[in-house]
């Protein structure tokens, strides 16, 4: 039986932590090689007395990076939740709340932190603690100061429409701060030990996470160098913090959508370099050409790569185009995980539910501006949107390239797929669609 049906599509979102379960325990995948190629088939068979669809043909889409680490050996003792101790704040300690509508990105904190120290020469990872935010006492000579030896990531805690408080795929931010924690020579921890301690954070600072759908609680968890020691090498020292602060939309409301800046004598990142993870140092140089952009009417940089102009990152977003092919169906384009770009958890899912949709082709391949320009001339350039946390979509307008200006027709559809995905994204979020990414915090 074959289902082409809506009923199909809410059925996956729904079961997809079952199929995939069932697709690793049952699924027979068969490798043959022929003509120069290899072909390989998995079938999903589930149990008579699931309810399940009969689904054939079911391909699981690999994480963008290892979500479970082996910690090396000199790490040490790790830490844990059941450890955690809390501090509060006191009265006069506490920070007025702003009103949402006067929410700026990164404006405004909450009144408590987590922290974490790191000690080799004590053993590994302290205890975790919450305390009242504060001014952190760093020695001048912290490696953190002087070689960057420093992460972070971005999440964000959404009060939904049940009151409930949810985070989205927090696994998938811990998986990869902890690979770019061993990139950087930092200690590595356990994922959900760190999870459980942000949660009971956010409920401690509850009150700071918007009571609307057009704001939510940002989540900035850092790791740091903190070593005194002068001399590119390892820190034996770290401290992980993490702070929170009310956000509201990345983008004001109602502005049109972005105009790029597509310079290419500059570049964001290189093979071989760090520009798949999420240091610091990939932001700082930026600066400098993100003013440049606003110097000529745009909003952010569309960064290029190589001789023939490859699109890779959005100010510091993922960029997604979608397009007609010569034969008039739809594809989606988005760069591959080559090392250019930081595997964005909003990517990702954007990436899988396009599959579990199967509406249209989704391709992680390079495209060049080459391309834009010609499909753009050809009527044939539909979207072009970023992606990422902070602003979960954004759709883009024009692109400024060599001295023209591309037009991109993005938001003149009657149904964008950038504002379906853009729907469905913040369905999960709060908690209007009942789905495993949605984290609910206790």
């Amino acid at each position: 039986m074959v289902l082409r049906s809506k009923n199909l599509v809410r059925y996956v979102f729904q079961n997809q932590h079952k199929l995939i379960q069932q697709l690793l325990v049952q699924s027979q995948v068969r490798l043959c090689s022929g003509h120069g190629g290899i072909q390989q088939k998995a079938q999903l068979r589930l149990d008579e007395e699931d309810s399940f669809p009969k689904i054939t043909e079911v391909s699981p889409i690999a994480a963008p990076f290892p979500m479970t680490i082996e910690h090396a050996a000199d790490v040490g003792e790790q830490f844990k939740y059941s450890d955690l101790s809390v501090r509060l704040a006191a009265p006069h300690q506490l920070n007025p709340k702003p009103d949402v509508d006067d929410l700026a990105f990164g404006k405004y904190f909450t009144d408590h932190m987590l922290r974490v120290s790191y000690h080799r020469r004590l053993g590994g990872w302290q205890k975790p603690e919450i305390t009242p935010m504060e001014n952190l006492n760093l020695h001048p000579a912290a490696k953190v100061f002087h070689y960057a030896i420093e992460l972070f990531e971005g999440m964000k805690a959404y009060r939904g429409y049940d009151g409930k408080i949810r985070f989205f795929r927090p696994d998938m931010n811990m998986a990869r701060m902890n690979v770019t924690a061993y990139r950087s020579g930092l200690p590595t921890f356990e994922s959900e030990e760190l999870i459980k301690a942000m949660g009971r954070l956010v409920m401690i600072d509850s009150e700071w996470v918007p009571h609307t759908e057009s704001a939510s609680l940002y989540i900035r968890p850092t790791l740091i160098g903190i070593e005194p020691t002068l001399g590119v090498a390892s820190s034996d020292s770290a401290l992980l913090y993490t702070i929170l602060s009310p956000v509201g939309p990345y983008f004001k409301p109602g502005a049109s959508g972005l105009k790029l800046y597509a310079e290419p004598k500059y570049t964001r990142a290189w093979p071989g370099g760090v520009g798949d993870r999420k240091v610091g140092s990939n932001y700082g140089p930026t600066i400098h050409v993100q003013r440049e952009a606003l110097r000529n009417g745009c909003h952010q940089v569309l960064w290029l790569y190589g001789d023939d102009h490859q699109l890779t990152e959005v100010g510091v977003m993922n960029i997604f185009m979608l397009y007609m092919k010569e034969n008039r169906e739809r594809e989606l384009l988005t760069p591959p995980l080559d090392g250019l770009i930081l595997p964005g958890i909003t990517r990702d899912s954007i990436i899988r539910l396009c599959h579990q949709w199967g509406e249209f082709s989704i391709k992680e391949q390079k495209f060049t501006m080459p391309m834009v320009k010609k499909l753009a001339k050809e009527g044939r350039l539909l979207e072009m949107f970023g992606t990422g946390t902070a602003a979960v979509i954004s759709p883009i307008e024009r692109i400024a390239y060599m001295g023209e200006d591309i037009y991109v027709p993005t938001e003149t559809h009657d149904n964008p797929l950038f504002r379906r995905l853009y729907n469905t994204l913040t369905d999960i979020q709060y908690g209007k669609m009942d789905h495993p990414w949605a984290y609910v915090i206790d």
